[in-house]
């Protein structure tokens, strides 16, 4: 029965990750394709890596990405992180239940809603004090922190409830200052979940391609933008090697990540060890 159980889980594992990394594979495959024809292969090549290091629009659209995803990725996380400090950590406040809506809603919010809302919000305030000048990067960069922040202040919060309340204490009762509480004790502790939220605003912010339709103008066309207009009318194989350097960028950003986070922890647990051999 164990038997037929371990090849059973096992065989679910293998087709559950051959669907979600089969196509990602192809796309790999066949971005070293030399036909033109994207699904008919004509042998190995690497021309279009070079075609797509001539093709301005496509590395254009992928600086402007990449900066509009750090740019909303770090103010998302400094935002999301103080959010979710006074969610977990002020208590029932007043207006705390209004915050915590704030807070979530753009998480179950339809995107088109959120883009729809805030172009009207942007033409409302340019002309009522002249801010922001049309569509463009600002816009892109403030409707993704307004959405992305969301993300961040659940991850963050998720941390800081199950954390332990005791060790901030201890620190407080041997005299240090909450500000040198929360530097030394509990932003370390939290570090790893900071890390995430970041990783998931710029992931977000990356990847999205319905809102910034709403906020972006002439001039300032993101990668997602770009590529959507592109396969309608038809996938070119330098957008396939786009792509697949684009899975090597996130492959190496999340093996990173985990390291890092597997370091912290390693050294959380031997910090615990210490003080606990001191103790005895």
């Amino acid at each position: 029965m164990n038997a037929r159980k371990s090849v059973f889980v096992l065989t679910m594992l293998v087709l559950g990750f051959v669907f979600l990394y089969g196509p990602i594979l192809s796309l790999i495959i066949y971005s070293f394709n030399e036909s033109r024809l994207v699904t008919v292969w004509g042998g190995f090549s690497v021309k279009w890596y070079r075609e797509l290091l001539q093709n301005q629009q496509l590395l254009g659209a992928a600086w402007l990405s990449l900066k509009i995803a750090a740019l909303n990725a770090t103010c998302a996380t400094v935002l999301g992180t103080l959010a979710g400090l006074a969610l977990a950590r002020f208590g029932a406040f007043r207006g705390r239940a209004l915050l915590m809506g704030m807070a979530t809603a753009p998480l179950v919010m339809p995107e088109v809603i959120t883009g729809l809302s805030l172009l009207l919000l942007f033409v409302a305030m340019e002309q009522a004090i002249g801010w922001p000048a049309g569509r463009g990067m600002t816009t892109i960069t403030i409707a993704h922190i307004t959405f992305s922040m969301a993300y961040v202040t659940v991850v963050v919060q998720s941390r800081l409830a199950a954390l332990d309340e005791s060790l901030e204490e201890a620190a407080m009762d041997l005299g240090a200052r909450p500000a040198k509480v929360f530097f030394l004790i509990t932003l370390p502790i939290i570090m790893p979940a900071i890390l995430a939220g970041w990783l998931l605003a710029f992931t977000l912010s990356w990847d999205d391609l319905v809102i910034a339709s709403f906020v972006s103008g002439p001039g300032a066309s993101t990668l997602p933008i770009v590529i959507f207009s592109k396969v309608r009318l038809g996938v070119s194989p330098d957008i396939n090697a786009l792509a697949t350097i684009l899975v090597l960028i996130v492959a190496i950003g999340i093996v990173t990540a985990g390291i890092y986070m597997q370091r912290q922890q390693k050294r959380r647990d031997l910090d615990v060890q210490r003080a606990i051999a001191a103790n005895d």
